[in-house]
């Protein structure tokens, strides 16, 4: 029985990752598949195929859940291996700017809002904007609002309510409203020990690094 086992296992590693992925290397649309497969935000093939086949969050140029909504996807800059929305129930809202830097990650059920309805009328908006630093990891059901800026390696806690910046980085924030839980910023011991990791193959969502600066130029306006 394990014999038969160990042959199933190898020959479904072969047709569905070896045989997979050479495709992928190959076929150029498809490279992003191959080169982040070791990302911490991949391009899947599953995302790919609902977002550039079936239409779903087909205006973003990164890879989105088919459950997650983005609004006003070219209001939004997404660095190397980030990608908002990627885990499901995200609300990201960009009526406003977001910036999200390289190497941050969103965990499920996020939401991102860079506007407020104005209370005297609520058809208007007041537009703000979001900045996340990098290497910054964003909690389970955490909620980040308008004007909100976060320095790099900020860990937001699980269904924190981030009301107000923490720009200095490096630290744990919490609750609602967020408060400072850990605060790492002033000791250069513990700074110098976060890793500011590289991939070997670096992309923006479905664009090559290279190539990014020419498509934010294009169609991130608010960037240019």
């Amino acid at each position: 029985m394990n014999v038969v086992k160990k042959i199933y296992a190898r020959v479904y590693k072969f047709v569905f990752e070896d045989a997979f992925y050479s495709i992928c290397r190959i076929i150029p649309f498809l490279k992003p598949i191959y080169y982040t497969k070791d990302n911490e935000s991949p391009v899947e093939f599953k995302t790919w195929y609902r977002q550039k086949v079936l239409g779903h969050n087909k205006h973003c140029y990164w890879p989105v859940h088919f459950t997650s909504t983005v609004r006003f996807p070219n209001n939004i800059y997404v660095g190397i291996d980030a990608a908002p929305g990627i885990s499901p129930g995200c609300y990201i809202q960009a009526v406003g700017k977001i910036f999200i830097d390289d190497y941050t990650q969103i965990a499920p059920n996020v939401g991102i809002i860079s506007s407020n309805h104005f209370m005297l009328d609520i058809r208007k908006h007041i537009e703000s904007e979001v900045r996340i630093g990098k290497y910054c990891r964003i909690g389970m059901g955490s909620i980040i609002n308008a004007g909100v800026v976060l320095g790099d390696f900020t860990t937001v806690a699980s269904g924190s309510v981030v009301t107000k910046s923490f720009p200095r980085g490096y630290c744990v924030i919490g609750g609602n409203p967020a408060e400072m839980i850990a605060d790492y910023s002033d000791n250069p011991s513990i700074k110098e020990k976060f890793v500011r990791y590289r991939n070997e193959h670096e992309y923006n969502g479905y664009i090559r690094a290279s190539d990014f600066e020419k498509y934010k130029r294009k169609y991130l306006k608010k960037f240019a």
